[in-house]
Parts: structure tokens; sequence; C-alpha cells
């Protein structure tokens, strides 16, 4: 008897390039190349034995080769490789805050120097990094910090047999910038060895590599959103259905052209995103030229009509259901599937990181074949097959040295027990002898789709998906290249990582910079085929926690300033609300990029305008002069800008859009304003509440909110600058009980 395993890496992060500015905005593919992606590879090297499956994502080894190629930049990199005595003080707050997202046990604290910076950075929150704690960091700091936040990521293989770093981790401290550029040696070093690595690995048959769609989305829901409700008859649905079968055949078509130009040969197998099925997607998976796929038991139990249960030891009560491979058959479609164990899975995923290494490889093992002799038991000598898959990167950070050791233990133990078979997904799937008429819809999660699509956050999300599909189908007269950028920025707005981050039901750090990354997406389709962008996509999709608007002060006192663009008296702006645009240390916010313009915005009424100016640490004029647009974008009212340009005189207009989105000056309309020093302008209240102009205002008259954003953009159009960045600021047009409330004696 003879108990075959098959098991399946999945290798994957988001695709964080922005297609327009051309920038990675999150560093986690580079590190993870650095370690996982190369070195989860390399490792089985010592095993020849050994066979496995890694499911690689088509989006994700573009982005490697980008890094190799040295073609991408993220602001991590940047920051990193930059002299630590030029550091700006936007870079020194980036650092600081970005520089330790590392597992502290497993990636820091082994490391005394790393660990000893960390305990002088503190538990602080962005808002908390200061100037006079980044002060406190001197030169030879921040040079240290910057080898170790990558030496920490080193794959151990590297860190244990590369000369030139163990000559670094040794030397601990101190370093030089020579260092630093022999550590960027060693880093493009690994980047260009990943995809060769695997390349070599599947050609000597060791390895299989198969495959997810492009941009890794939920392909049940980009074929139809409405399949939610198979498992959720009552729950609300986006209001606009998403309904694009053809862009889901999309996604794997492009993912076999992939892997054909990057292996030499196409993917046979596929794990659907977040192993995410249904019918619809079986005859496109087969008109991809996939021949297997693979999912999770919850999905097994559903569509068989009985659970996949356990005992109180973790053993399934009915291993000849789950040990097999199946044919599911849609119509005149069929295709092989195997159906993961979602327990021994997540044994490796969040069990055994606190384990020593043999004892959970012992366990792992042991559980395998256990498994495999009571199907055999229950099907009268039958060999079990013992489908495992996971995440291969993300769970080695919380084990003992990048989860190496528990590796080896595992590795050697599968090769050498007489009773274990292991083998690719596609050996594994060769004869099915069961059929499976259709395919419950749902994913790894709860076999359902709730994750994706179930909070009013998603919700959101999908809309405005639907309404950019369908502004980018009915696109005339768009340049063949902007319509296909704009093709492929609908294609990655697609993929499932957007909507796992929104909601209640998960959370990262960097749920913000995801909620950006969608809306940016989502924006640069309407301006690729030169369609004005919604106001919404400017704003936050996260309803769990607040915006950065939070940071505002209203008015409390009214105001009539002189509209000159200097500093013309200390009382003229006193009782101004403000908005003070603080250092960002987020990834998102492009500290290294440029200079931020804009360090505080003041807003305040009397009785006929809203007044507002704008200040930084440079002359507004100046910046004017260079080109620079300054526009308030107001949501409320909506289709209405106030904007100033340079010029002999620096110069306002009031911009109304009109039906078919176009942006036209109101010639009735003058809007005084004026650069000097700061910007100041006036909007005349009449323009902003669609009221008539009553000095002192009735008691009667309704309180009405404005929402605006502050944004700066260059010559060319292309914006650089917005305040706040996710939600806008808000205020209230005073009325006639606005002076008596704000009293103060």
């Amino acid at each position: 008897m003879m108990t075959r395993v098959a098991l399946v890496w999945h290798m994957h992060q988001p695709f964080y390039k922005d297609l327009v500015t051309g920038e990675h905005l999150l560093p986690w593919v580079r590190l993870h190349a650095l370690k996982d992606y190369y070195g989860m590879v390399a490792l089985l090297e010592e095993f020849p034995g050994v066979q496995v499956t890694f499911n690689l994502v088509p989006s994700l080894l573009t982005q490697i080769e980008a890094f190799a190629s040295e073609t991408a930049r993220d602001p991590s990199l940047d920051v990193s490789l930059k002299p630590a005595d030029q550091l700006t003080p936007a870079d020194v707050l980036f650092a600081l805050q970005n520089f330790f997202h590392a597992h502290r046990q497993r990636m820091i604290e082994p490391y005394p120097r790393y660990a000893e910076l960390i305990e002088r950075r503190g538990p602080v929150t962005p808002v908390e990094l200061t100037r006079d704690l980044a002060r406190s960091f001197s030169v030879d700091d921040l040079r240290d910090l910057q080898v170790w936040h990558k030496l920490a990521w080193l794959d151990p293989l590297v860190l244990e047999g590369d000369d030139r770093v163990r000559g670094l981790v040794a030397k601990g401290r101190q370093f030089l910038e020579a260092d630093k550029a022999v550590l960027r040696a060693v880093e493009l070093e690994l980047l260009q060895a990943v995809v060769p690595a695997y390349r070599r690995a599947a050609d000597r048959g060791q390895v299989e590599l198969s495959a997810s769609p492009f941009y890794h989305p939920i392909l049940p829901l980009v074929c139809d959103t409405d399949i939610y409700r198979h498992t959720h008859p009552e729950a609300p649905l986006p209001t606009r259905r998403f309904r694009h079968p053809e862009d889901a055949l999309e996604q794997l078509v492009r993912a076999r052209r992939c892997f054909e130009r990057l292996f030499g040969r196409p993917p046979v197998g596929l794990w659907p995103s977040e192993g995410a099925v249904s019918n619809a997607v079986v005859p496109l998976a087969v008109d991809a030229g996939f021949s297997w796929m693979a999912t999770d038991e919850g999905i097994l139990g559903r569509s068989l009509g009985t659970a996949v249960a356990r005992d109180a030891h973790g053993h399934v009560h009915h291993p000849e259901l789950l040990y097999r491979p199946y044919v599911v058959q849609v119509g005149d479609a069929r295709i092989a599937c195997a159906f993961r164990d979602h327990a021994l899975s997540d044994l490796i995923g969040f069990t055994y990181a606190t384990w020593p290494a043999e004892e959970a490889a012992r366990d792992f093992v042991g559980r395998i074949a256990e498994a495999g002799r009571r199907y055999a038991r229950r099907t009268g000598g039958e060999e079990a097959l013992v489908t495992i898959i996971l995440d291969g990167e993300n769970a080695w950070e919380h084990f003992e040295a990048g989860g190496r050791p528990f590796l080896r233990a595992l590795y050697g133990r599968l090769a050498a027990d007489p009773e274990i078979a292991t083998v690719t997904m596609a050996r594994a799937c060769e004869a099915p002898e069961r059929t499976l008429n259709g395919i419950f819809p749902g994913s790894w999660i709860d076999a359902d789709f709730s994750v994706w699509i179930g909070h009013r956050d998603d919700r959101r999300a999908w809309d405005q998906l639907a309404e950019a599909k369908a502004v980018l189908q009915e696109a005339a007269g768009v340049p063949p290249d902007a319509l296909a950028q704009a093709t492929e920025e609908l294609l990655i707005a697609e993929g499932s990582d957007w909507f796992w981050w929104y909601g209640d039901d998960r959370s990262s750090a960097h749920d913000r910079e995801f909620d950006d990354l969608f809306r940016r997406h989502l924006r640069n389709v309407y301006a690729l085929v030169d369609r004005p962008v919604p106001d919404e996509l400017f704003v936050t999709n996260i309803s769990t926690e607040p915006g950065d608007a939070r940071v505002a002060m209203a008015p409390f006192a009214l105001l009539t300033p002189t509209i000159d663009g200097e500093d013309t008296s200390y009382f003229e702006w006193l009782g101004a609300g403000r908005f003070e645009v603080v250092e960002v240390t987020g990834a998102m916010h492009q500290a290294t990029r440029r200079r931020r313009v804009v360090g505080l915005i003041l807003f305040g009424f009397d009785r006929h305008a809203f007044h507002v100016r704008i200040e930084g640490p440079e002359s507004m004029r100046e910046v004017l002069d260079q080109g620079t647009v300054v526009s308030l974008e107001f949501l409320t009212p909506a289709g209405l800008r106030a904007v100033v340009r340079g010029g002999v005189e620096s110069r306002g207009a009031l911009l109304l859009r009109d039906g078919e989105g176009a942006w036209l000056v109101e010639p009735g309309a003058p809007l005084p304003a004026a650069a000097g020093r700061v910007i100041e302008l006036s909007v005349p209240i009449p323009v902003l509440g669609r009221m008539p102009e009553i000095p002192g205002l009735s008691a009667d008259t309704p309180e009405r909110l404005l929402r605006f954003f502050v944004t700066l953009k260059d010559p060319s159009g292309a914006e650089f600058e917005r305040h706040p960045s996710a939600q806008p600021i808000t205020v209230s047009i005073p009325d006639a009980a606005f002076e008596s409330r704000h009293w103060r004696a």
C-alpha cells in the first residue's frame, strides 16, 4: 500500500505597480523574492527524490522580472539605496516606519544591531513618528538600518552560504556605503535567479509549475457577481451586476501565455485564485487548456451534499471521499479536480511555527501515513491521494530560520518513508475514476465568497469596477495603445486582493494602501479613455476606520482675510479651520519622489464667501510659476472646482462640469485669488450653496455641507499631491446662529 502526497506551494502577491507612474508601491514582491521565491525551489536540490508543485501567479512573475531587470522601483528600495547622509527628514520618517516590517522574534531579534534599532524607535504609530525622534538616529544608525532591513529578508541558504553576506552579518554595525553596494549586488543576483531556478526544476521533472489566473481574480465573481446568492440568498448585492466571463477567460489565457514565454511550456494545472470555483469556471478552464484544477475540501463536501467531518484527533470520517481525484463535468466540459486537506494544510500554515522542526515534521508525516491507512481500509487497499495546498511564502516568517529546518525535516521524512510517495499534481490527477456533475460555488474560506463581496465596502468596489467596465466598453475614438492600457488596468482591478482587505473581516497595516491602489487602477481607466474620473474614486472605500480628514479642525469664528497672498495680519485667519499635512510615512505617499509642496490648509467664512489659504515650505507664487495648478475640488457641491494658476498675475477661475463631463469656466463668477508666500482665494457662497446671497442669513437657512480636496497638478495635468489623501475635508456653511454658538468671552 502506498500513499501519494501532492504538495502544492502557492506563490502570490498583489500587483503593486501603478501602470501610469510606473512605480511599484509596496516592496513585498522584491523582499519575498530574496527569500521565499528563490529559496523554496533552491532547497529542493537537496532532496532530488521529492516531487512538489509550485503554483505561480503570473502577475507575480512579471513583477519579479521587472525588479530583476532593474526596471522596477519601490519607495523602500529607493530609500534603502540612497546614501545615508543624503536622507531627507521625510526619508528618515519613512525608514523608521517601514524598515521594521518583519517578524520581530524570528527576523529582527536574532540580530543584536537590528533589535537595538527597533528598541530605539519604539512601538510608535505613523502619527507619533516625530522629527525629534528621527533626529535621534545618526547617519550611522540609518545606514545600519538600511542594511539590516534587507539582510533580514535574505534566504537562509544565502545567509549561510554566501561569503559576502556572512561577512556583513558578522560585521553587524557601522556599515559603509560600499557594504550597501555589495548587498545590492547580492539582491540583484537573487532576483535574477528566481525564474531560471523554477525552470531548471521543471526541466529536471522534480517540480510541476501550475498557474492561477493572471491578476488573481475571483473567477466565479468575475463571471457573475450574482453567484453569491447561491450561498447567501438574502444578502445584498452590488447595485450593478458584474458579469464578464470573457474577462475570466482572458485572465486564464494570459496566464498560459506568460508560462509559455517564461518556462517554455504551458501550465496544465490551475489553482483558481483562493480556490474559488463554480460551474461557470469549468468550461473556461478547459477552453484555456487546463487539464486539472484544485480547490478546498469544503467545496467537495457541499458538492457531494455531505460535510467532510473529522474525529477528535482530526482524522477524516470518510477518507474514501476526500483522498482521491475526481472529474468535474459541466455540459461537455470535463476537468480533473483534487481537493486539498484543509486541516493538514493549516497545520503548516498556522500551527507548526511554534514546534521544534523535527517534532512538527514527524507529526505531519505521521498524519499523512494514517490518512493513507484509513483510506486503504475503506477502499480495499487502494492508494490514497493526500493533497496539501497552502501559501508558500508568508508562513515562513514565523518559523525558526525561515522555515528551512522544518522543510528539511519534512522533505527528509517524506523521501525516506517507504509507504509514502510524493507526486506532482499532474501525476496525481492522471486517472480520476469518479465524476462530479457540477461543482458547488465557493472558495477555500467557508466554501463561499463572503470575504470578497459580503461587506458594503466590497460591494461599493464592485459597483465602481462595473461602472469602469461599462465606460471602457463604450469608449470610442481612443488610440489603440491607450485602450490596451486601460483594459490592463481594469483586469488588474479585478484582482482578489483589493476586495480581500475591504470590510471588517480582514485587516493589515496596509489596508489604506490596497484601497488606494484599487481606486488608482480605476482612475487610470477613465483617464486613459479620456473620460471624467468620478469624484468617489478619490475617496476611500474603507468605512471601518476614519479617513485622514480627522485631523481637520473646524472654523470657530467668521473671518474676512485680505486676498493678497501674503501674511497681512496675524488676526486675519484667526478662527479658521485647519488641515495640517503631516509627514506621511506610508509607501503610497512617495516620500522619496519630490518635496511636499503643501503643509497647511486654512479655511473659513464670512457672510459672503468661503475663504481658503494654502501654504507650504516654499513660496507658492514660485510653485505656480513652475506651471503647477492648484485646485479646490468639491465633492459637495458636485461638479465645481476653484482653480488657481500662475502667470503675470496669479489668477483664479471657477470651473463647472457640464453634462458631458467637460470642465468649463464659469464666466459670470470671478474667483478672487492671489499667490505670494501663500495662496489665498475666496469662493462666493451663492456658488457653493446654490442659494441667494442674504446678508446675515435667515435663521431658517438649512445647514449646508462642503466637502473638498486640495489638489496640485503639474503642467501636463498629472496630479502629484492631494490633501487629504483619502477623505475630503468636510465643513458646514455657517447659519445665522454660528457666531452665538462659537462666542467666546
